[in-house]
């Protein structure tokens, strides 16, 4: 007979090793290329759920249908919507919906999501979900999506007006890279694009920040696949991310260099979106303001010269990402958004601040009075960059 006064205790320990493919894969829809079965069953008789930005059918679907037409692979095709403001809780559940219809195999049919940043991220935590997990692979067909989406293990979806504020770590078993995909995008998407690699460049990879000081105009202005360049950005940047991340893709470690541009932008990002007074921003566009008025704090605090600050904004410019914005100059809601931010890092600013063009700090007493004078010098320096370019 058990002795009821003697208490067990436990403690499971145990591990998961992650290893999952990022890799540049030209001509992905090539009947030839076989990236896209390179996991599951092949041949007669096999099948794949595909979801789609439904924005991108109208490009890829024919691709799309010849490409698991002439590799005798049977496919469900589900076209989402996939804007900020459907990365909600209906799309995912749509999906869902779908999987479940499909009839899916738990382990040889893996979802392939295509679509870009939104897309991949509702796909993906969709994917987490369905009994408790089922492979999937990404493509990204933007290049916020090539850089930044394809990287790392986050899933999510918005709630409560706010960014990725449902979600989970569920990496893909592949996520596959094709800058063809670029060439259908308007100007907008690869500016935004370009406001990532920003982020990656400043706080990062000196080099980079170089080839988007130098090349940034001809990138937008040539849809980004026309330059020399642009297989070495796009390799870079993906590189830095995977560096910064693979140690830590479960963020135990809450500071992050890779948060940089995103410690006021998520909150502000949002509203702008939320509210017909203000002009909408992209994700890349808020980035890419947080990402100077970050610089400007640490301007402000001697960390950074003002002429480093003056090359991230005119590059900023050269790229056509915005460099202020109205609800950016409101303190009190800036200092929301940090304080929001502060939540998801629990409890402290963790702050990622540049020291020079390619080297950065943190902080953790970023206050009010601060966040008035930065607001302040952006201003100032936005006014003398005007004057510059019309005199």
């Amino acid at each position: 007979m058990t002795d009821s006064s003697v208490l067990g205790s436990w403690s499971i320990e145990t591990s998961l090793p992650i290893s999952f493919k990022i890799k540049n894969s030209p001509g992905i829809l090539t009947p030839g290329n076989a990236d896209l079965l390179e996991f599951g069953t092949t041949g007669p008789g096999s099948r794949r759920l595909v979801v789609i930005d439904r924005n991108i059918c109208k490009y890829y679907l024919d691709e799309i249908q010849n490409y698991f037409a002439c590799n005798a692979v049977d496919i469900h095709l589900v076209a989402v919507d996939a804007s900020e403001d459907d990365k909600n809780l209906e799309t995912l559940l749509e999906i869902l919906r779908e999987m479940e219809s499909f009839g899916m195999l738990r382990r040889s049919e893996p979802l392939i999501a295509i679509g870009g940043g939104v897309l991949l991220d509702v796909a993906g935590m969709a994917a987490g979900l369905y009994r408790r997990g089922v492979p999937y692979i990404r493509v990204p067909t933007t290049l916020v999506g090539l850089i930044d989406a394809s990287v790392g293990a986050k899933t999510g979806i918005n709630f409560e007006i706010r960014r990725n504020r449902l979600g989970s770590y569920y990496p893909p078993i592949a996520s596959y890279l094709d800058t063809a995909f670029l060439r259908t995008l308007p100007t907008i998407e690869i500016s935004s694009g370009l406001g990532e690699a920003l982020k990656m460049g400043v706080i990062k990879d000196g080099i980079l920040f170089d080839l988007l000081e130098k090349y940034g105009s001809d990138l937008v202005g040539k849809s980004f696949t026309d330059c020399d360049c642009a297989n070495e950005v796009i390799n870079r940047a993906v590189d830095g991310m995977k560096v910064e991340l693979e140690n830590n893709l479960w963020e135990k470690d809450l500071k992050r260099a890779v948060d940089f541009g995103h410690s006021f932008s998520p909150i502000i990002e949002m509203r702008s979106l939320e509210n017909n007074e203000f002009q909408p921003l992209t994700h890349g566009q808020a980035v890419a303001i947080d990402v100077i008025f970050s610089s400007v704090i640490s301007m402000n605090r001697n960390l950074l010269s003002e002429f480093d600050v003056l090359r991230v904004i005119r590059t900023a410019r050269n790229m056509n990402l915005p460099t202020d914005h109205e609800l950016f100059k409101n303190p009190l809601l800036v200092l929301e958004s940090l304080n929001d931010t502060k939540k998801h890092r629990n409890g402290d600013q963790n702050l990622p601040v540049p020291t020079e063009i390619g080297g950065y700090t943190f902080i953790n007493d970023l206050a009010l009075a601060e966040i008035k004078d930065a607001i302040g010098k952006l201003s100032e320096l936005n006014k003398a960059l005007d004057l510059e370019c019309r005199q």
